[in-house]
C-alpha cells in the first residue's frame, strides 16, 4: 500500500529552518521561524509559567483524561480573556492542540454545518489556512488585502473581494498581527468590514495567534469583540503558544459562539470533532495557562512580561526602520515601524531574499517575511546594510 505514495510538497518555512541549522557560519542570521526570541537568541519560559509549573508539580495529584472539550475552567478563562464577559450563554469552546489545531476544527466544524461554503482568505495569508482547505477538499477563494507598493493594506481591493462573498460562506480574518505582512486594519476599517459582511450574512472566522503581541492584550482583543457582538455566529481560534510562550505544550482553543438556544447542540459538535481527531486535547499547557489567568499575582507578573516583549518588538522596529532610513538615504522601509507583531513583509523580490541568504547568512521566507523578534542590536544595522546592498 505504501508504496503508492506520492511525495508531497515540504512546507518553506520547515524546509528554511534546516537550511539555517546547516550553515556552517557564525555569523548567519535567522528571521524565518516564528517564535518570539530575546537579545540572546533564546526562547524564554515567562516567569509566571516557570512558576505556575513548579505549583502544579507540587500539587497534581493525578495524569488521568480531561474531558473532550478539555478542562471547563481553561475554556472559561480563555473565552474571558479573548472576549471580556457577557458570552457564557453563546460560547460552545473546545481545548486544541494549538492554533493549528483550533483552525483544523473550525474548518471541519464549517465542513460538518454546511459543505458548500466557501472560505475566503486574505491574499496573502499564513501558508498553513490554504494548506489545510486544500487538504479537506473544501470550496475556497481570495480577497485583495495587501499593497505590495506601499507595504499597507489595499482597503479599497479588500472591501471589493469581500462584496464577493456570499450568505453562509466563511471569511478568515486576522484579529491582529497580521501573518505574513504585518499590516493591520484601524478599528474604521474594521468597522466597515464587519458593516458589509453583516449585511451578506457571512460567517467570520478569526484567527487570534498573537493577541498581545501588537498594541496591547485589550488593544489586541478589540476587534475580535467587535466582531463577536456584531454577528448571531462566530468562530473564533486562538493560539497561547505566543502570548504566554508555550509553544511546544500546543495549548489553544476553538470558541464558537451561536445562539443560545443553539449552544447545546454546537458544543456537542465541537466534541464530536475532537473525539474523531484526537479524543482528549492536551492539558498541560492549558492548565498552566488557567492557573495564571485565575491567579491575580501569576497574571499581573505574565501581562507585565508579555508587556516587556510587546515593547521589544516595537523598539526593534523603529531601530530597523530607522537604520534601513540611513542604510537606503530613503523612507522607503519606513513602514516597518507602523507593522505590528512579529512579521513584516519587506517587499523584496525573492531573488534579492535568495543573494540575502547566499551571500549575507540572512535567513527569511522568499516572499520577504522576517520575523523580527528574531533580531536584536547587534543585527539589526547588518540586515539593513544587507536590505540596502540588494534593494538598489
Amino acid at each position: 500500500m505504501l508504496e503508492t505514495l506520492n511525495p508531497q510538497p515540504q512546507d518553506k518555512i520547515l524546509q528554511l529552518i534546516a537550511m539555517y541549522r546547516d550553515d556552517p557560519r557564525t555569523t548567519k542570521i535567522d528571521l524565518g521561524v516564528g517564535v518570539y526570541k530575546d537579545a540572546t537568541g533564546l526562547t524564554p519560559v515567562m516567569r509566571a509559567v516557570k512558576t505556575a509549573e513548579k505549583m502544579l508539580w507540587e500539587t497534581e495529584t493525578t495524569k488521568t483524561y480531561t474531558g473532550l472539550a478539555g478542562e471547563p475552567a481553561y475554556n472559561a478563562a480563555m473565552v474571558s480573556m479573548i472576549l471580556g464577559e457577557g458570552y457564557a450563554d453563546r460560547a460552545a469552546s473546545v481545548a486544541t492542540p494549538g492554533g493549528t489545531g483550533a483552525i483544523r476544527q473550525a474548518l471541519e466544524l464549517i465542513q460538518l454545518a454546511n459543505p458548500k461554503a466557501t472560505v475566503w482568505l486574505s491574499n496573502p495569508t499564513w501558508p498553513n489556512h490554504p494548506s489545510i482547505i486544500k487538504y479537506l477538499g473544501m470550496p475556497m477563494a481570495e480577497y485583495r488585502y495587501f499593497d505590495a507598493a506601499t507595504r499597507g493594506i489595499d482597503f479599497a481591493g479588500l472591501m471589493d473581494g469581500l462584496g464577493k462573498v456570499r450568505a453562509g460562506d466563511a471569511v478568515l480574518l486576522h484579529g491582529c498581527c497580521h501573518n505574513p505582512t504585518g499590516a493591520n486594519l484601524s478599528m474604521d476599517q474594521w468597522r466597515q468590514v464587519v458593516a458589509l459582511l453583516a449585511k451578506i450574512g457571512a460567517v467570520p472566522f478569526v484567527d487570534l495567534a498573537y493577541q498581545g503581541f501588537g498594541d496591547g492584550l485589550e488593544e489586541d482583543a478589540e476587534a475580535t469583540r467587535l466582531v463577536a457582538a456584531s454577528f448571531p455566529e462566530v468562530l473564533i481560534a486562538a493560539s497561547c503558544s505566543k502570548n504566554f510562550g508555550i509553544y511546544r505544550e500546543r495549548t489553544g482553543v476553538l470558541i464558537a459562539l451561536t445562539q443560545p438556544d443553539r449552544k447545546a447542540v454546537v458544543q456537542g459538535n465541537l466534541n464530536f470533532l475532537n473525539r474523531q481527531n484526537y479524543s482528549f486535547p492536551p492539558d498541560h499547557g492549558a492548565r498552566l495557562v488557567t492557573m495564571i489567568l485565575q491567579d491575580d499575582a501569576l497574571r499581573a507578573d505574565w501581562k507585565s512580561e508579555l508587556e516587556e516583549v510587546r515593547l521589544n518588538m516595537l523598539s526593534l522596529r523603529q531601530s530597523l526602520a530607522d537604520a534601513l532610513r540611513r542604510a537606503t538615504n530613503s523612507d522607503r522601509f519606513d513602514f516597518v515601524a507602523t507593522h505590528r507583531g512579529m512579521f513584516s513583509r519587506l517587499g523584496l523580490s525573492e531573488a534579492q531574499v535568495n543573494v540575502l541568504r547566499e551571500q549575507h547568512g540572512i535567513y527569511m521566507v522568499g516572499d520577504s517575511r522576517i520575523n523580527i523578534a528574531g533580531l536584536n542590536a547587534r543585527t539589526v544595522p547588518i540586515l539593513a546594510a544587507a536590505i540596502a546592498s540588494v534593494a538598489g
